[in-house]
């Protein structure tokens, strides 16, 4: 007669998920050569960050894993009301944004990072 042996394995794994957020923020004061019908078009050197140092490029929002936020004198946009590139920001209906607001960009990118152990037991 034949005996079945079976494996008995216990296994238990834990994960850890980290996002790490990588935020930049850009500010700007509005400048009234920057509109041209409407529209203003904010070069990316009219930046400063959080240091107040000049902005060369702008971070652009990973797809799929980064998002931007736009501020004017505070208030949230719309984000069909603006595009970003790395060179310029573009918004649209402009034409009654007063001359000195601050407008602000928050780009937002996620980093995630997840490391498992598995402990397995026979």
């Amino acid at each position: 007669m034949a005996t079945l042996f079976k494996l008995a394995i216990a296994a238990q794994t834990t994960t850890t998920v980290t996002t790490n957020p990588a935020v930049e923020r850009y500010f700007y004061t509005l400048n009234p050569a920057h509109v041209d019908q409407g529209v203003l078009t904010i070069p990316a050197n009219a930046f400063v960050d959080d240091e107040d140092a000049p902005v060369a490029e702008i971070t652009l929002a990973a797809d799929d894993n980064g998002y931007y936020l736009l501020f004017i004198n505070g208030v949230l946009q719309q984000e069909d009301l603006y595009t970003v590139a790395a060179d310029e920001v573009v918004i649209t209906e402009a034409d009654t944004i007063p001359e000195g607001a601050v407008i602000t960009l928050v780009v937002t990118n996620f980093v995630p990072d997840a490391d498992s152990q598995t402990t397995v037991n026979a």
